[in-house]
């Protein structure tokens, strides 16, 4: 279960009451006590293996972070939440030194009690070393639930080669067979554009896994461009690597002097034109320079409105 899933309902699970201060979750259980804030925030170590009241100046980032970009909607949630409960589920800390932390797991949950105005926060004190935290924090983010083929593939890939653990060792970290570690891990070999298109969800894992069996570097590309433009289905892909259809792929959609428009720019259109228009805008690229814009509308009203825009000036 992913941490958001997990704030959440333990979130349901309480009958909702705003309180001041650092909320009613496991902060009222470890300290007892809301009116002794200096003794809650005193400047002293805490034991290993331990859980205790930590003030949030004191914690540092995770320099081993997998994760760069969160989302702030979902924080905002998270955090209001958290403003009403309090925190339900510890970070887990690792101390540096005298009153100085170190997270190693809890990313979000720091995050969203710093947007909700909470002085500490509650933590288990555990010992890691660097490998360890790096560790750590690679298989927290892999067992989340919102992580995409490729985000996956490069946590796999880095606990192989920065933590030097094998691939049956990983497989027994994470809870996957090795033959599914593999599959992931032949992923990085596909050319740049189809991994982009895997991340975007432009294609499935089983298209990809499809075009990895292709060894031509260019009969792959051709075939994804083919996947791209006709929306073909993960069964007609495999039986057109099955029947040997790469090289024709290739003959039949690469023309030297036609351009091919890259996957990033066709999401950066998209994009564009979904803000622009305040609706979900698809572009399918076809073969030869042609294609199609696709707007979705959701009533006869919102139809007239998007026809409005078009509408010149």
């Amino acid at each position: 279960m992913s941490e958001k899933n997990e704030e959440k309902n333990a979130a349901a699970a309480t009958p909702k009451r705003r309180v001041g201060g650092l909320g009613r979750g496991l902060n009222a259980l470890i300290e007892g006590s809301y009116e002794k804030k200096s003794e809650r925030l005193g400047l002293v170590p805490h034991p290993v293996n331990s859980i205790g009241l930590i003030p949030v100046g004191h914690i540092q980032a995770n320099p081993y972070q997998p994760r760069t970009h969160f989302d702030q909607d979902a924080l905002q949630e998270l955090a209001e939440s958290i403003r009403v409960q309090g925190i339900i589920q510890p970070v887990t800390l690792r101390q540096t030194g005298t009153n100085s932390y170190q997270l190693i797991s809890g990313e979000r949950r720091l995050q969203a009690s710093k947007l909700a105005g909470l002085d500490a926060i509650p933590a288990y004190i555990r010992k890691a070393d660097d490998q360890q935290m790096l560790e750590m924090a690679l298989i927290e983010n892999i067992q989340r639930e919102n992580l995409n083929a490729i985000e996956i593939a490069l946590s796999y890939q880095r606990l192989v080669s920065e933590c030097n653990l094998k691939q049956e060792e990983l497989g027994e970290r994470v809870g996957k067979n090795r033959s599914t570690v593999t599959n992931y891990l032949r992923l990085l070999k596909l050319p740049p554009d189809i991994q982009i298109g895997l991340r975007d969800t432009v294609i499935s894992m089983g298209h990809a896994r499809a075009l990895i069996s292709i060894e031509s570097m260019d009969q792959q590309l051709a075939l994804f461009r083919r996947i791209v433009a006709e929306e073909l289905s993960v069964r007609k892909v495999e039986q057109l690597v099955r029947g040997g259809a790469g090289g024709e792929t290739e003959k039949k959609t690469t023309n030297p002097t036609e351009p091919v428009v890259p996957v990033a720019e066709i999401k950066r259109t998209e994009r564009h034109l979904s803000e622009r228009f305040g609706s979900r805008v698809m572009v399918k690229p076809g073969p030869q320079g042609r294609g199609e814009i696709k707007i979705a509308f959701d009533s006869v009203e919102d139809m007239q409105r998007i026809l409005h825009i078009l509408q010149p000036s």
